[in-house]
């Protein structure tokens, strides 16, 4: 029996662990192009201006990402101008969630006025060469696309008045002075993403 055990041990062991999914800090993300509420393909190229980017992969439906709309606007409304617009991309399967379909997600970017892209992931493979596991779930990226942070937006998902710590600012606000990140990866909390069937 022990060596029977042993055996499927080394088997495991041996077999290796799964190739991983997503990007760590300092890695190089690749761009891509997905379809805006209004219609348009986007991509991080289209911002010849930008000096990172702020994405976040988010939703319509799940309670932690309506928690956390208000500030993801007013991160934009902060950080657009001075050269870190956010992206926002809900990655979620209409299939699983139908408040996620692309028509729900116009309704809800004309309806909270979102002055920032919200791209529709119908692949999922933005979110899976991301990492991305929940909605919202943020990721800070250099001009040249280098992931400088990963995780939470802040400390408090449900209270935004008592957050004590705000790490996509914080990690912003350290690029644009020309400083290293000092928190660079916190766990994200919210819904896990709605994966398509296999």
């Amino acid at each position: 029996m022990k060596t029977t055990f042993l055996i499927m041990l080394f088997a495991l062991l041996w077999a290796g662990s799964p190739a991983k999914e997503g990007y760590e800090i300092g890695d190089t993300a690749a761009d891509f192009k997905l379809k805006n509420v209004d219609g348009k393909m986007v991509s991080l190229a289209d911002f010849k201006d930008a000096k990172g980017f702020i994405v976040v992969f988010d939703c319509n439906t799940c309670p932690y990402s309506k928690a956390y709309n208000e500030r993801i606007i007013a991160l934009n409304k902060k950080y657009a101008s001075l050269g870190f617009p956010v992206i926002a991309i809900n990655p979620n399967d209409p299939a699983q969630s139908r408040g996620d379909s692309f028509d729900e997600m116009v309704k809800v970017a004309k309806k909270k006025g979102y002055d920032f892209p919200y791209l529709v992931d119908e692949s999922q493979s933005v979110a899976k060469s991301f990492g991305a596991t929940n909605t919202p779930h943020a990721f800070v990226l250099t001009k040249e696309l280098k992931v400088a942070y990963i995780g939470a937006i802040d400390d408090n998902a449900r209270k935004p008045q008592e957050a004590t710590k705000h790490y996509v600012e914080d990690a912003v606000n350290a690029l644009l002075a020309g400083k290293p990140v000092t928190t660079t990866k916190v766990k994200a909390i919210g819904c896990g993403i709605k994966w398509k069937n296999a």
